[in-house]
């Protein structure tokens, strides 16, 4: 069997701005599932300091942006297909905190638009529902919409207080979900499976973001925020 070996990295070892050769940063003040931020570019909401990046929400007295948070991704900079993938990372306290770690098909250049593109879900948790993480994947067949997306909640109870490591292991075959090198979820590739069902034989990139609000985030109580997303480091492995 071949080896994995790293083939990328984010440390984060020198305060200031996320390298922008690697993430982009999304903006707006309208966002799908009911979420209540507008995402900005700026160093208040996303920056690095003592070796961690970090993805903050704040509030604020004006409109439309009484809730300001950062999302980024690395679409056509970095995108894999297949590996290993490590995040090791701490969740926000706060009613109304919605982060994830996740992953979504190529749809500009393969011009196929969700759910057929595919989304990997690593990591999702809400300041509601606290000392638990979800995982979970969405496709043509299997996703939210239509209540037949696949996953799992995962119970650990110090999400907020501690990093732990969540890896997603993608073959040809799997997708592999863990939390600390424990496997809590995964989805096998079956025979007569199409892209309707599979469509993780492409390339993919990339998204963190901390939402507030929204059909998983829950109510928000303001005097939660701000909220803090912190990763300590992103390592990616594939066979050579």
């Amino acid at each position: 069997m071949k080896e994995y070996k790293l083939v990328f990295e984010e440390r984060f070892d020198v305060d200031g701005e996320l390298n922008r050769n690697h993430w982009n940063h999304e903006v707006g003040t309208k966002w799908a599932n009911n979420e209540s931020q507008c995402y900005v570019d700026d160093l208040e909401h996303c920056f690095i300091k003592d070796g961690k990046l970090v993805l903050k929400a704040t509030i604020h007295e004006n409109e439309p942006c009484k809730y300001r948070s950062a999302r980024v991704n690395t679409y056509g900079k970095k995108e894999f297909t297949y590996g290993k993938f490590v995040f090791r990372a701490k969740m926000p306290k706060g009613k109304g905190a919605w982060p994830a770690l996740w992953f979504m098909g190529n749809i500009s250049n393969n011009r196929v638009p969700w759910p057929l593109c595919g989304e990997i879900d690593l990591l999702e948790f809400a300041g509601n529902r606290p000392g638990k993480v979800t995982c979970a994947i969405h496709t043509a067949t299997y996703n939210h919409r239509i209540k037949t997306d696949k996953g799992t909640t995962y119970k650990l109870p110090d999400a907020s207080e501690k990093f732990h490591d969540y890896t997603l292991l993608w073959t040809k075959e799997s997708l592999k979900f863990y939390v600390d090198d424990k496997e809590i979820f995964s989805v096998d590739k079956q025979p007569g499976d199409t892209v309707k069902e599979w469509p993780f034989d492409q390339p993919y990139y990339i998204i963190m973001n901390l939402a507030v609000g929204g059909w998983y985030g829950g109510p928000i109580d303001d005097k939660d925020l701000p909220f803090q997303m912190e990763i300590e480091s992103i390592k990616v492995y594939q066979q050579q």
